[in-house]
């Protein structure tokens, strides 16, 4: 009977060969599968090391404490620009994961030392960011709208303040606001999928789009 894992490799409509090397590798390195989040989730001890999955141009490893493994190669990349902890490797053949495999593995084990030491990412402080005039205006007409963000992680926080702050007209941030106010009051962030359908549990994967 096949399993979680093997139902979504074999769904997948691309990088197959490249997860199922993936998987073969990391579980050599001794860490246990799981299937959260609707992914391939791989632990160690009940803790969460890593993930294997893929996008549309490439199958990745998705280090969850990846921004505190000693990264000598320099091939971990964040996979959002306001990401703090998460780092990922991209494969685009099976013959660059070859190539890497030793690095691969010693990433993995890298990253079983950083639980196994309970190792923790410093959590970025918001105070960098402003707030724009059009959402503290907003929080002054809306208490609950203000308890609710100020609810949200700070990384969630950060997403919205970075998102509202970059438009430039006053008019695009008053737009910007209105149209995740629900979103926040639900105590989801930018990214968050609210739909129900997403493959990538919490964040969206675009499936709303395809709900009738």
């Amino acid at each position: 009977m096949l399993s979680k894992v093997d139902d979504f490799i074999e769904s997948a409509s691309k990088w197959q060969d490249e997860m199922r090397l993936l998987r073969s590798i990391i579980l050599n390195c001794g860490l246990t599968e799981d299937y959260k989040w609707s992914q391939p989730c791989f632990t160690h001890l009940g803790k969460n090391i890593l993930i294997v999955s893929s996008f549309k141009k490439f199958a990745f490893i998705s280090f969850f404490k990846g921004s505190l493994i000693k990264d000598e190669t320099n091939i971990l990349i964040a996979p959002g620009e306001n990401s703090n902890s998460a780092r990922l490797i991209p494969f685009t053949s099976v013959s660059q994961i070859k190539c890497l495999e030793n690095i691969i593995r010693e990433y993995v084990f890298q990253a079983i030392e950083i639980e196994k030491k309970g190792m923790v990412v410093k959590t970025r402080k918001i105070k960098d960011v402003e707030f724009p005039e059009e959402l503290i205006e907003k929080f002054e007409d809306s208490p609950s709208l203000k308890k609710a963000f100020l609810s949200l992680t700070q990384g969630r926080q950060r997403g919205y303040l970075i998102y509202f702050s970059q438009a430039k007209q006053s008019e695009t941030r008053i737009k910007r606001i209105e149209k995740y106010v629900d979103r926040i009051l639900m105590g989801r962030g930018i990214r968050d999928c609210v739909c129900g359908h997403s493959k990538r549990m919490p964040n969206c994967d675009g499936s709303h789009k395809f709900v009738v």
